[in-house]
């Protein structure tokens, strides 16, 4: 079931300002590096409010250390508790956490954007849960963007859909072109599914069903399949502008790049990816983000925000998600023409 229905309210902020919610305790080295993040990015944002949801003491290391006039851009929402890594998301998304109190105050208008570094499952279970999922979207998706000599390419899921199913994969495909075309201007963004070689048929089941079922897809923006893509495309560019694949070989793919690059970052000024899906704009960071790298997420999100990005992705995808998913009886067996 979705909330979709219920869209954020509250009134909105000057021309350019961006308000984010920042949770303090999120991250392997939180809250060190979460109030470093926030202070570099009110330092490079004179536009930028931030609202530092957790510990008050945290809080006021943020508020301590900024200059008078700088101080009045930031507020707080003492929250004392997070989930952590080995807490299971759905039984503590109920519960007043620092992801939760985030998310809610996102829904309730008193900020633009949230940034997390918290666990993602975390992060994605309570921005569903408090903002809804778009009509029809099965699971949200996580899309970072990887800079190459061509441009930018979307990767996603890079997280979230750890056993994704073939309707996911393609509606991750719809979430992907819009996105591709609201954050980065991309005109007919070409779509490739990540598998183990580029001629047609190559992958398993899953990987095969797909591409399929991409063939047939109407897609956003102008977009259009263009086929299988292997795992070197992405951080060279060139065939594809978005590349879908589900979340556990995503993951291990943007650490195997951030590793051979010796980078946190998948972009060179932004670090994080964006949650699509949701109504409302969420970015996640790396667990193991420094303090440049929250700053980057926040920045992120504030460009999200003051760019419109997540409301045009939902205007460009709404009808064909929903469509998809009341398609959804299909199954792999029926995409490659099985017999029982």
């Amino acid at each position: 079931m979705t909330r979709s229905d219920r869209s954020p309210h509250g009134g909105q902020p000057p021309s350019g300002t961006a308000r984010i919610a920042v949770d303090l305790l999120g991250g392997d080295s939180a809250p060190a590096v979460v109030v470093d993040g926030a202070l570099r990015a009110c330092s490079a944002d004179p536009d930028l409010h931030l609202l530092l949801v957790g510990p008050r003491e945290t809080a006021d290391e943020v508020l301590g250390a900024l200059a008078v006039h700088d101080r009045e851009r930031v507020s707080v929402s003492v929250v004392d508790r997070a989930v952590g890594m080995g807490d299971s998301p759905l039984r503590h998304v109920r519960r007043e956490s620092t992801v939760r109190a985030a998310a809610e105050a996102v829904y309730g208008g008193r900020v633009d954007a949230m940034v997390s570094a918290g666990a993602s499952g975390a992060v994605v279970a309570a921005s569903a849960h408090v903002l809804g999922r778009l009509p029809g979207v099965r699971r949200p998706g996580l899309a970072a963007h990887v800079p190459t000599p061509h441009g930018p390419v979307v990767l996603l899921d890079v997280g979230v859909t750890i056993d994704g199913t073939m309707l996911e994969l393609v509606q991750h495909a719809v979430l992907g072109a819009a996105y591709a075309a609201a954050a980065f201007g991309v005109a007919e963004p070409r779509i490739g599914l990540l598998s183990i070689g580029s001629e047609p048929g190559k992958g398993d089941r899953l990987r095969r069903a797909v591409a399929v079922a991409l063939s047939d897809t109407v897609l956003p923006a102008g977009g259009r399949y263009i086929g299988l893509v292997e795992g070197h495309d992405v951080p060279q560019g060139g065939p594809a502008d978005v590349v879908v694949t589900d979340g556990f070989t995503g993951n291990i793919l943007l650490k195997g790049i951030e590793g051979a690059t010796g980078s946190h970052r998948p972009g060179p000024a932004e670090q994080g990816a964006a949650l699509l899906g949701v109504a409302g704009t969420v970015v996640v960071c790396h667990g193991s983000a420094d303090g440049s790298d929250i700053a980057s997420g926040i920045a992120l999100a504030a460009r999200l925000h003051r760019a419109g990005v997540i409301p045009a992705v939902a205007g460009l995808a709404d009808d064909l998600l929903t469509e998809l998913s009341s398609a959804g009886g299909l199954t792999i067996r029926d995409a490659l023409g099985e017999r029982s």
